[in-house]
């Protein structure tokens, strides 16, 4: 084959190739620009799922030891309530045998110890807040002399009555223990369950945050491929396109019989590099380009 016939062959290649190497150079760049994008949203929201993952260990540390309180207060319930069956199993055996001696009826009326205990307490503290003086204070010993007299008279009901008031007493007071106790338990309860639904909602956070992630690293890798792609065929084409210019310089030196010198010297260089799989820089990739 002539010379003429191969840069007749060559030249219009080389032009369709150089007109192409811009476009799949800009195509490899907005590729690797997804990548960067891709990388910087999956990392983000990497580091979300860790911080959601550690206040899911939080709750459920919250919620374990809310859950061992319940067992422990409901042990403590369950003693008071069977403390309210033994006090209100007496009551009734107490009223029952009442029943039976006919003695309910011959019950004197009058308030129980407990709430005159209470009156003379509230007495006692209004006193040492100085709320009692001059006149008044006479009146608050009178009052409390009052009362002392009362209180000892419903002990003696109380007495005479077989100790029925007492057994009321502790029945309410074992009421109020035993729903004191309830209590305690429903709001250990409801913190529990507090604490297990936030667990159960970051759970579900945590698990839509990694289908992103896994969307973002898909969409890493498809991008990466596409540039690496990209970027092998920019630098395939380099390589064509200097293989052929070099050819024809070479015949255009043979048949001017001149030497390119020290242009081709480092023309050559640079594609010896190039090919054996060396990295220019894009200094070195333009002086490729222009020769």
């Amino acid at each position: 084959m002539e010379y003429s016939e191969v840069r007749e062959l060559f030249q219009p290649v080389c032009r369709s190739m150089e007109s192409d190497l811009d476009g799949r150079k800009e195509d490899r760049d907005e590729f690797n620009a997804k990548v960067r994008t891709y990388l910087d949203s999956r990392n983000e929201v990497n580091r979300q799922v860790k911080e959601l993952i550690s206040e899911v260990r939080s709750q459920k540390e919250i919620r374990d030891l809310a859950n061992s309180k319940v067992k422990e207060l409901k042990i403590v319930r369950s003693d008071k309530s069977d403390e309210l069956k033994v006090v209100r199993t007496e009551l009734r055996s107490k009223l029952a045998e009442d029943d039976h001696n006919g003695k309910r009826e011959k019950r004197p009326s009058g308030p129980p110890p407990s709430k005159i205990r209470s009156k003379m307490d509230a007495l006692e503290r209004k006193y040492e807040r100085g709320g009692f003086t001059g006149a008044s204070e006479k009146k608050f010993f009178r009052e409390m002399k009052k009362l002392k007299q009362e209180l000892t008279e419903a002990i003696e009901r109380n007495k005479a009555s077989g100790g029925l008031g007492d057994l009321k007493t502790k029945v309410r007071e074992a009421e109020r223990l035993q729903e004191d106790a309830h209590n305690r338990v429903e709001r250990a309860v409801m913190e529990a369950q507090e604490a297990h639904d936030l667990m159960v909602e970051l759970s579900d956070e945590v698990d839509r945050l990694r289908e992103r992630a896994n969307s973002a690293h898909s969409g890493l890798t498809k991008s990466k491929k596409e540039a690496d792609a990209l970027h092998n065929l920019y630098i395939v084409s380099l390589r064509c396109i200097h293989s052929m210019q070099d050819l024809m310089k070479a015949m255009d030196a043979r048949e001017g019989g001149l030497a390119d010198g020290e242009s081709k010297t480092e023309v050559t260089d640079l594609m010896s590099r190039l090919m054996s799989g060396d990295t220019l820089s894009t200094d070195e990739l333009m002086a490729l380009q222009r020769n």
